[in-house]
C-alpha cells in the first residue's frame, strides 16, 4: 500500500468526536451562522488569544477580506511572498491590488523585516507574511513593530501555522489582522472548505462581517461594496469546536516526526529543515535538494508518495505571464526548483517514518 502525504482516511480516529459534531448541528436545525460558528469563533479566539475569529467559507476568502478591512483598494501596492502557492496573489487579484513579491531566507523558506522595509521603502500599503510550512517567520514581532511605526497594515496568512509560537504568542497574534484556513489537510483541518480571520481590532472585524454577508450592515441593507456570501457553515464549524482541544497534541505528534526525520536522513545531497521547537508546527516536511525528480523517483518505486510546494514561484504562473518580466529572486527560484515535501501528519507510525528515512537513505543521487 502506497503510503502518501496526507492520509485522511486516518480521520477514523476521530470518528466519535465528529459524529457527535455532526448529531448536534442536525438536532440543532442551524446550518449557516448558528451557534456552532459562534463557539468556534470564541474557542478560536480565545486559543490564540485575540479578541475577534470571523468564520469564513475558505483560506482565500479570509486574505482578499482582511486586505479588504484593512482597507486597500485597486491599484494598490500589497507585498507578499512568491514561493507560498499563489493564494495571496490570488487574492489580490481579486481586489485589482499589484503584488509587491518578498524573497525568502534559504534556510527558513520565509521573509525578513530587510525585505518588509524595502517593501514598504517602495511604497507597498499593506504586507502580507506567510508562516510557510508551519513555520513562524523568526522576525514577525520586529515586523509587526515596523509596520506600526510606518502605519502599514501587517497581515499574516496562517494557514499552514495553526499553534505555532514565537516566544509563546501564537501566529495570528501578531499583525492588525491574520488569515486562517480549515482545508482538510490543514494541522486543524475541517471536513470540506473553511477559513477566518483573527483580529484584534473591533473595526477590521466589523468589516469581515459585513464582507462575509453580502455588505450587509442590517439584513438586506447593503452598506459595503464587492460583497459577497462566505461563510463559515456549521458542520464544519462544529466539527472544528471537536477537534481543537487535540491541534497541541497533534502538532507535537508532527514535530515528532519531524525530529524523526532529522535525526535519521543521511544523505549529503539532502538538506533538512533546521527548526524544530514551538515556533514550528511540521505542517509539512520539506526537505532539499538539486536531484529532486531523480528522489521522487526513487520514493514512488518504493510505494511512498512526495509532493512539490510549490514549484512554480507566483510571477512566473501562467496567469501573471510577462506582468513581472524584471522579477528574479534569488532564493525563491533556488527553493522552487529543490523544495520536497515528505509525507508528515499525526496519524504516521514510527514505522511508517522509517521506511521512509530508509529509502532515502538508500536512494543513489
Amino acid at each position: 500500500m502506497q503510503l502518501i502525504n496526507n492520509q485522511l482516511a486516518r480521520l477514523s480516529r476521530h470518528h466519535d468526536l465528529i459524529n457527535t459534531a455532526v448529531q448536534r448541528v442536525l438536532a440543532s436545525g442551524m446550518l449557516i451562522l448558528g451557534p456552532e460558528c459562534t463557539r468556534f469563533e470564541q474557542l478560536f479566539a480565545d486559543y490564540l488569544q485575540v479578541e475577534h475569529c470571523i468564520g469564513l467559507a475558505n483560506g482565500t476568502d479570509a486574505i482578499e477580506f482582511a486586505l479588504k478591512a484593512c482597507g486597500i483598494v485597486a491599484g494598490d501596492l500589497v507585498a507578499t511572498v512568491a514561493n507560498a502557492g499563489a493564494y495571496t496573489t490570488t487574492a489580490l487579484q481579486a481586489i485589482g491590488a499589484k503584488p509587491y513579491f518578498l524573497d525568502v531566507d534559504l534556510n527558513s523558506n520565509n521573509t525578513n523585516l530587510q525585505e518588509v522595509s524595502q517593501a514598504i521603502a517602495s511604497g507597498a500599503k499593506a504586507i502580507v507574511v506567510t508562516h510557510l510550512y508551519g513555520l513562524a517567520v523568526s522576525e514577525i514581532a520586529e515586523i509587526a513593530a515596523f509596520c506600526k511605526e510606518h502605519a502599514v497594515p501587517l497581515i499574516e496568512d496562517c494557514a499552514q501555522a495553526h499553534g505555532a509560537a514565537i516566544h509563546n504568542k501564537k501566529v495570528g497574534a501578531f499583525g492588525d489582522a491574520a488569515s486562517f484556513s480549515f482545508y482538510p489537510t490543514k494541522n486543524l483541518g475541517a471536513l470540506g472548505d473553511g477559513g477566518a480571520v483573527v483580529t484584534r481590532h473591533k473595526a477590521i472585524a466589523e468589516k469581515i462581517r459585513s464582507l462575509r454577508q453580502y455588505g450587509w450592515g442590517k439584513k438586506y441593507q447593503i452598506e459595503m461594496g464587492a460583497a459577497r456570501n462566505s461563510r463559515l457553515d456549521e458542520l464544519q464549524a462544529s466539527i472544528l469546536c471537536e477537534l481543537l482541544p487535540h491541534l497541541d497534541n497533534d502538532n507535537e505528534q508532527r514535530r515528532k516526526i519531524a525530529a524523526h526525520y532529522s535525526e535519521g536522513i543521511l544523505s549529503p545531497n539532502i538538506q533538512c529543515p533546521a527548526v524544530n521547537n514551538s515556533s514550528y508546527v511540521a505542517h509539512l516536511y520539506v526537505i532539499r535538494t538539486t536531484q529532486r525528480d531523480s528522489l521522487r523517483e526513487h520514493l514512488l518505486k518504493n510505494q511512498i508518495a512526495s509532493d512539490v510546494h510549490y514549484p512554480i514561484p507566483d510571477y512566473r504562473q501562467p496567469f501573471l505571464r510577462g506582468s513581472f518580466p524584471n522579477v528574479n529572486l534569488k532564493n525563491t527560484e533556488v527553493l522552487c526548483n529543490e523544495c520536497l515535501s515528505l509525507p508528515c501528519y499525526p496519524e504516521m507510525t514510527i514505522g511508517e517514518v522509517e521506511n521512509v528515512i530508509h529509502a532515502i537513505n538508500n536512494w543513489q543521487a
